[in-house]
């Protein structure tokens, strides 16, 4: 007796619905999804992080100027991090909010869970809703943020060299500025923060998508989607591709940055890009790998099943049509051809799926949205006048 479906189960897991920073701000007032909240959010965190740093360095004369190298509104990679990256964070996650929860349910309402399955998919979705309302994470990735992101990384790799309106050169190092003070310890531990709690909550997603994988799925060879049924999860790159806007816009900047005050050129961001491209694919795409051993059980299974159907289909059709013996039906308009068709088409299918979720459009999708905030700074490496004539000829 074969396993029937599972009944659909409302698991609205969503990362982003829990731990401490979404009771602060549901305590103040800031969370929820509707538009009028959404804009709210990005307003209120963007000012605390960007407004005091353009009022101080006002008050300290770095604001613009020849006084130093590096005038606050002359640094992109300042204005970037907090007008552009800020606000697609907080964006990107009420997008994954809406869309990773219905990619979730798909499991239930297209019978890939059933019913024997069904007890071990609540708990696999129970354990993810304990791990993502847990505050303890949250607290460690501050931690983080202050003991390595600024004090580690910030003050040893990221600053520019150059008298900047955050810092200058000093006996013992660099001294900050008022202005460098904001910016150090509250606003640049924003994005970092923000960051890394993005990148923990994509590992409990992966986390909750190797559990199922470890499921008992009810996969199907034939599934048009050539992936057993789980196409719909190539979906995801949808979810994610505010993140990769807000990666590549980070990268854009930083790159910015050195090219227009230390003469840093284009080329050599390269592999950096590249870089870039290549996490945003891994860290979005790569938990799809999770699924390869059961949708590689399921191919062979699959070949198995329809190939001893294609054998008895085409012995009775060569029986009935070949043997030299008239079956007393017209050849011209018999459904027997048609049906021989199908099958073929069927066992191409099985034949042709394939060992992860992903397709070439998906991560097409997603490489386009990590490069798309790079692309300005190919005018620092290529001539505008010389960029429109590229652009005119492949146009014209």
């Amino acid at each position: 007796m074969t396993d029937s479906p599972r009944s659909p189960a409302p698991a609205d897991f969503s990362p982003f619905e829990g731990g401490g920073l979404f009771r602060l701000l549901r305590l103040v007032g800031l969370s929820g999804d509707a538009p009028g909240q959404v804009r709210r959010r990005v307003i209120t965190i963007v000012l605390v992080a960007w407004l005091p740093l353009a009022l101080l360095a006002a008050a300290e004369g770095s604001l613009y100027g020849d006084s130093i190298s590096v005038p606050f509104l002359l640094d992109a990679e300042a204005h970037i991090r907090f007008l552009v990256v800020l606000p697609l964070l907080i964006l990107a996650e009420v997008e994954v909010h809406r869309r990773l929860p219905e990619l979730l349910r798909q499991f239930a309402e297209r019978g890939l869970v059933t019913q024997l399955e069904g007890p071990r998919f609540d708990a696999i979705v129970s354990s993810g809703f304990r791990v993502r309302n847990s505050v303890l994470p949250e607290i460690l990735i501050l931690a983080i943020v202050y003991g390595v992101g600024i004090f580690v990384v910030w003050r040893q790799f990221l600053m520019l060299d150059a008298a900047t309106w955050y810092s200058a050169p000093a006996a013992d190092g660099r001294a900050l500025t008022l202005a460098g003070h904001w910016y150090g310890y509250v606003s640049l531990p924003i994005v970092q923060f923000l960051l890394l709690r993005w990148y923990f909550r994509l590992l409990l997603w992966s986390r909750l998508l190797w559990q199922l994988s470890r499921l008992k799925l009810d996969l199907t060879p034939a599934h048009p989607d050539r992936a057993g049924g789980l196409g719909f999860l190539a979906d995801v790159g949808y979810a994610f591709a505010m993140l990769a806007l807000a990666h590549g816009a980070l990268a854009a900047g930083y790159m910015a940055s050195r090219i227009f005050f230390e003469g840093a050129t284009m080329p050599q961001f390269g592999q950096a890009i590249a870089a870039v491209v290549v996490f945003m694919q891994f860290v979005v795409f790569g938990p799809m790998l999770f699924f390869a051993g059961g949708l590689l059980d399921a191919r062979y299974a699959g070949l198995i099943r329809y190939g001893t159907l294609a054998d008895r289909y085409v012995r009775g059709f060569d029986a009935k049509w070949t043997s030299g013996q008239p079956s007393g039906e017209p050849l011209l308009g018999s459904p027997d051809i048609q049906s021989l068709a199908d099958l073929a088409n069927s066992f191409e299918v099985v034949h042709s799926m394939r060992l992860t979720p992903i397709t070439l459009h998906s991560a097409t999708r997603l490489a386009i949205a990590t490069l798309l905030p790079v692309a300005p700074l190919l005018l620092t490496a290529v001539p505008l006048n010389e960029a429109l004539k590229m652009l005119f000829g492949l146009v014209l």
